[in-house]
């Protein structure tokens, strides 16, 4: 809920600050130390804000403003600090976009990013919220290690190149890329949103020949939803194989782990090597428009190629 803490053994639980919350990843012990205790030491982190006004173009979602944030500042760049995003252009970002940056806010180095609650928060805890909750606010005269300044107007799709999140490109600058297999989901982009864009590029389509694409919602709610509203006969369709709500592939786990020399393209969080199986195979990151793209066109592709 907006104003709690919360920690868990996993570095994208940091996901929560989209609503407001300071969260982030620990270790096993530390966490332990807090389900017994109650209690847990933090050092309080310089917060960095990522102001964001302009007006966002078609297909573009959080996915592209942060790992365009990443892809500027770098892995390090906001090393043990709170990511503050707010302005124009993130008021006006679903739910879903924001827990998407908020999740990646860690492939920055940072210790939590963080979104003021509004209205949009508060529609999306109704009836999911079990106690209250509290809405903080930054104060007017609040210090920032860092103020960037980002201009949403000219932001395009973005996709992450192997091995580091920060190795990031225009999604239509990248020629001919071949992929083996393209993945829409994890705790980074499985949700609503992003497979109703899925669903809008691979519906009447086909996956290309000798591409697995799979598809996997965030969460069981999310899985049900998306079969209530016929995204499922889709992908089906399409050629597509969905997968009950997992990490898989995310961490070379199984449902898609890649073998030697294997490329793929997914809506994850990391690309290093061997992150998706092999050392020898290949990540590449995107939102789920160009990752359903590639997946018709059997190469890294933005969906504006898609007819």
């Amino acid at each position: 809920m907006p104003g709690d803490v919360v920690i868990g053994a996993d570095s994208h639980t940091c996901t929560y600050g989209a609503l407001g919350a300071f969260s982030t990843g620990m270790g096993s012990t530390d966490i332990t130390y807090g389900m017994v205790t109650g209690r847990i030491w933090f050092k309080v982190p310089e917060s960095v804000k990522f102001h964001c006004f302009g007006k966002w173009k078609k297909w573009v979602t959080g996915k592209d403003l942060i790992l365009h944030i990443i892809g500027m500042i770098g892995v390090d760049g906001a090393l043990y600090a709170a990511m503050e995003f707010d302005g124009e252009a993130i008021s006006r970002l679903s739910m879903d976009s924001r827990f998407a940056i908020a999740n990646m806010a860690i492939e920055a180095g940072g210790k939590n990013g963080i979104f003021e609650a509004d209205e949009k928060t508060l529609e999306f805890i109704k009836g999911r919220g079990k106690k209250p909750h509290t809405i903080y606010k930054s104060d007017k005269n609040a210090r920032y290690k860092e103020v960037y300044e980002i201009d949403v107007t000219g932001l395009g799709l973005k996709v992450a190149c192997p091995s580091l999140p920060s190795n990031v490109k225009d999604a239509n600058e990248l020629g001919n890329i071949a992929i083996d297999q393209a993945v829409i989901g994890s705790c980074t982009n499985g949700r609503m949103e992003d497979l109703e864009v899925a669903a809008q590029i691979l519906k009447g389509k086909r996956v290309a020949k000798d591409v697995r694409c799979i598809i996997i919602p965030a969460t069981p709610t999310i899985y049900r939803e998306a079969l209530k509203r016929g995204y499922f006969e889709v992908f089906l369709d399409a050629g597509c194989i969905i997968s009950p709500p997992t990490c898989g592939p995310c961490l070379g786990g199984h449902m898609g782990v890649l073998a030697k020399g294997e490329r793929a393209i997914a809506t994850t969080n990391r690309n290093f090597i061997g992150r998706m199986g092999h050392a020898e195979s290949e990540v590449y990151l995107s939102g789920a428009a160009v990752a359903a793209a590639s997946a018709v066109k059997g190469r890294i592709a933005h969906p504006d190629e898609i007819e």
